[in-house]
């Protein structure tokens, strides 16, 4: 199916959707909870208030600031060649979708950097004494979103060896 060319941008809702939604919930996050702290929701996942001035599992997290700067730049630069993608094929829906949940994880994270000079993170899933990185909404969108695109890509490269 293919969407019409001109609604593009709608693609791009999504990401604002994405957002809206990471915002609200590290604004409710950081003014709910103290730094550190945790309520136990289920046994394997509590809500907690973490700070991170690095990437994806505290990559980098320890230098002196540079990576606020490194990360910002990346997730608007990325953000906008993954929107020029979306602009040029906005009928495939898979892969546009895919690029605007990653395109709202991003900017979600990037008003993070701008405004604290870190990410809020609030969400932890937990084992016994075992922990996964905490993360948030906009994360959640980003790994979702590549999910997606590697398997529209699977997908893709089925149908062409299919076709052959």
């Amino acid at each position: 199916m293919t969407a019409h060319p001109r609604g593009w941008w709608s693609w791009l809702l999504i990401s604002v959707l994405v957002i809206v939604l990471d915002q609200l919930t590290k604004l409710g996050a950081d003014s709910q909870f103290i730094y550190g702290q945790r309520l136990t929701v289920l046994p394997f996942f509590d809500l907690t208030l973490l700070y991170n001035r690095g990437a994806a599992f505290s990559f980098l997290a320890q230098e002196a600031g540079w990576q606020r700067w490194f990360f910002t730049v990346l997730g608007v630069g990325a953000s906008l060649a993954m929107a020029w993608m979306i602009r040029r094929n906005p009928g495939e829906r898979r892969a546009c979708l895919a690029l605007a949940l990653i395109i709202g994880g991003a900017l979600g994270n990037v008003i993070d950097r701008l405004a604290h000079g870190h990410v809020i993170d609030f969400l932890l899933f937990h084992w016994q004494e075992r922990f996964f990185p905490a993360f948030n909404i906009a994360d959640s969108a980003i790994t979702v979103g590549a999910v997606l695109l590697i398997l529209d890509e699977l997908l893709r490269s089925r149908r062409q060896s299919s076709a052959q």
